[in-house]
């Protein structure tokens, strides 16, 4: 969950909202090069994160149990850094890359707190929310042919030399 500052002391400052994967070596691998490799590109960015959280489920009909993980504080963690960032005067308008209805009372405690602060939220490809859009002074659909024009390089050299690259299946 992407939130960029786009104007004010901050300007250009962009926060990445995510939680480390668990458990699965290659898939924390793929997401540690993917964020190096953010990093490596852009010299703003800061990534915050949240984590997963152990969830047991169980069948209604057979009564099996298995366990799952739901990802926890990010999207607290960017309403918070959203009116925050606002309370402080730190944007005057700020993109939220989020479906997500709970950024509602975040984005209402902005309009309290900074009346004047623009907030746009950009839905990734199909991702909406009706009550989030009517929050928010604007939104933009981001299609999948935007995000496929948006990708990293192939390769990305970070400044200690070392090559990340990305997946083929991933282009």
């Amino acid at each position: 969950m992407p939130r960029v500052a786009t104007s004010g002391p901050a300007s250009r400052r962009v926060q990445y909202f995510t939680a480390p994967v668990r458990n699965l070596t290659s898939a924390r691998h793929r997401q540690d090069t993917y964020l190096q490799a953010l990093q490596t590109q852009c010299q703003s960015l800061e990534i915050v994160e949240g984590r997963f959280q152990a969830k047991t489920c169980t069948c209604r009909f057979c009564l099996a149990t298995w366990t799952t993980y739901e990802e926890k504080e990010s999207d607290v963690s960017l309403a918070v850094s959203l009116v925050e960032d606002a309370a402080l005067d730190l944007y005057d308008m700020a993109l939220v890359m989020s479906a997500d209805s709970d950024l509602c009372p975040a984005v209402r405690a902005v309009r309290r707190v900074r009346p004047g602060t623009r907030i746009v939220a950009v839905f990734p490809p199909r991702r909406h929310s009706d009550e989030l859009a009517r929050q928010v002074d604007g939104v933009v659909w981001l299609g999948r042919d935007k995000l496929h024009r948006s990708q990293l390089p192939a390769k990305v050299v970070t400044a200690n030399g070392i090559e990340l690259v990305r997946p083929l299946y991933w282009r």
